[in-house]
């Protein structure tokens, strides 16, 4: 890159002005539309929607979904100096005493709306061109339209029912406070959020230039994603009714594309997801774009996993996302090298460190700093369960696949704070291959489906390369083998259906998105409140933890905002 990284400070401040906010605010300029007419200054505003996907910060992350998919999934503790430190996030991990008054929650919402309206003006612009003097115009539009999609997605699965505004609504000056978030059933919403996909797959580029922007093949994945989620069919209580035969062939077809254009393959090494040396390697469809030395004060850094660096002399702040035990218990193999569906969490291997008398799947190791074992790879950085912020209550362990090495060149500090400039995943072609695996599965074909997982599992298996020790000895005792019918399993739909479901739990791990999954799959009640009745036992922070079934699916629509529509917007069930 990366002229698009660089050029963003310079656009902000353009598209700050003219972004339609829908909330009241004193203005602090005013650029009118007339201004950015021009075909320069139109494509400064296409960049200025890109520039949206990064603009998270630790109080609503939103490029990774950490703070909503992964400690509200079982996968994650919160974190931090305790239940009160950011406790709106405490209020997401234990669900019970989860409020319509939760600012983390009106905070996503209303950001994920300005990336929404920063789409929409720049399509207005987009469109009002003539490809005589704005040859990319239909090429801009895919790629808005893409952008579009991703934050409603977002907003999708988070709040289900939402207000959808697209250009023509906000060009006639509807404001985001008077469209109801109930005018549109949820597989309507889908349906628009599907569409601008399917636009952006047919009209952008198999290769871009500037690598920060869309391609065909990641809006192929991220309809593919979508449609995999609306194939999930819900009533009005959030209850898995059916699954979308239809729509699950979409996923195949689409997940078929992106495999076949030769574009695309596994990272030789799980580790290579999470090095900011690959960036935009092969396995990256769609990853949002981080800068530092960029004449901005401190880079375009990723702010939203700013709280997630251990609390040691060479970072500092602020222990947040913490391994739960259950999640690291998932990592355990039996003595066949294949995951233990039912009986993985029923002794605890945190409390004794011990991680040489069990086996295990290597990318523990890629994804949870424990103590005694190298920190990023780094055998002269071993992590301490010291570095914990409060042990007492979240234990001693650690996130690792949002950071990197303080050595490395990306690592920046804006105190108390810190975080990097790698790039962040938000889908990978491992989630292309499990999309489609799950679809297969969903329609009886898990023959075909088996070869996808174990593509996935095989990579997994060679990843142990940097999993050593300063002596060369592997951190943990690794043991692990891919699926095979007839020698180490017996390979029907239900086997093959569980087999998926705790694939994407151990390559997904602490990405952001485990919590989406369990809705999707329509057990996240009986899952985490299993998972509360066990792990309440380990850790006090989780006494009276209850998911409420029919409510907790989905965030409640903040009161602020039912407030600022003046009751336009209409309250989720059960809050």
């Amino acid at each position: 890159m990366k002229k698009i990284k660089y050029i963003l400070a310079a656009v902000l401040m353009i598209s700050a002005a003219s972004c339609k906010k829908y909330l009241n605010e004193a203005p602090q300029g005013a650029v009118s539309l007339s201004d950015l007419t021009t075909p320069a200054n139109t494509d400064a505003m296409v960049i200025a929607a890109y520039s949206y996907l990064g603009n998270d910060y630790y109080y609503y992350p939103f490029s990774s979904m950490w703070a909503y998919g992964s400690i509200r999934s079982g996968d994650a503790y919160k974190g931090g100096g305790g239940p009160g430190d950011v406790a709106e996030y405490n209020q997401y991990e234990v669900f019970s005493n989860n409020t319509t008054t939760n600012t983390s929650t009106d905070q996503v919402f209303y950001q994920l709306y300005v990336g929404v309206a920063r789409c929409n003006t720049a399509l207005t612009l987009v469109e009002g061109q003539t490809e005589a003097a704005y040859p990319l115009k239909t090429q801009r539009e895919a790629e808005l339209r893409f952008l579009r999609g991703h934050f409603y997605f977002l907003l999708k699965i988070l709040f289900n029912q939402i207000p959808y505004i697209d250009e023509t609504l906000q060009k006639s000056a509807a404001s985001y406070g008077s469209v109801s978030n109930v005018a549109l059933s949820s597989d309507e919403i889908w349906t628009k959020i599907a569409n601008d996909f399917k636009f952006a797959a047919s009209n952008l580029p198999v290769t871009q230039s500037q690598v920060g922007r869309a391609t065909k093949g990641a809006a192929q994945a991220y309809y593919a994603k979508t449609m995999l989620y609306q194939a999930y069919t819900q009533d009005a209580l959030h209850n898995v009714t059916g699954i979308d035969q239809t729509k699950l062939a979409q996923v195949v077809t689409y997940c078929d594309s992106v495999i076949n254009s030769g574009k695309y393959s596994l990272d030789a090494d799980f580790a290579d997801n999470f090095l900011p040396q690959d960036g935009n390697s092969p396995e990256s469809v769609f990853s949002i774009e981080y800068s530092k030395n960029d004449n901005t004060t401190v880079g375009r850094v990723d702010a939203g996993h700013c709280l997630n660096y251990p609390m040691n002399a060479q970072y500092g702040c602020c222990g947040f996302h913490a391994p739960s035990d259950n999640m690291v218990n998932a990592f355990k193999t039996d003595a066949t090298g294949l995951p233990m569906f039912t009986t993985f969490n029923n002794t605890d291997v945190v409390p004794s460190n011990d991680f040489q008398t069990n086996t295990f799947d290597p990318r523990l190791d890629h994804t949870v700093a424990l103590p005694g074992h190298p920190y990023k790879y780094q055998t002269n950085l071993v992590y301490d369960g010291s570095w914990a912020r409060d042990p007492q209550s979240y234990g001693n362990l650690l996130s690792m696949k949002e950071t990197v090495a303080y050595t490395d060149p990306t690592f920046t500090r804006f105190p108390p704070f810190m975080s990097s400039s790698k790039d962040w995943e938000v889908i990978r072609y491992a989630d292309v291959l499990l999309m489609k695996a799950e679809a297969l599965i969903q329609t009886g074909q898990e023959t075909a489906a088996l070869p996808l997982i174990n593509q996935v599992r095989q990579r997994a298996i060679n990843s142990t390369g940097l999993l050593k020790k300063a002596d060369g000895t592997p951190t943990s005792h690794y043991f692990m083998d891919i699926y095979k019918p007839g020698v180490n399993c017996t390979w029907t739909n239900a086997y093959a259906w569980q087999a998926l479901m705790f694939e994407r739990r151990l390559e997904f791990a602490m990405e952001g998105y485990r919590f989406f999954d369990l809705v999707r799959w329509g057990i996240a009640a009986d899952y985490l409140n299993s998972y509360f009745a066990v792990e309440s036992k380990r850790t006090a922070h989780l006494v009276g933890a209850h998911f409420t079934k029919n409510r907790d699916e989905y965030l409640p629509i903040s009161q602020a905002q039912i407030n600022f529509s003046h009751g336009v917007y209409k309250q989720n069930p059960g809050y």
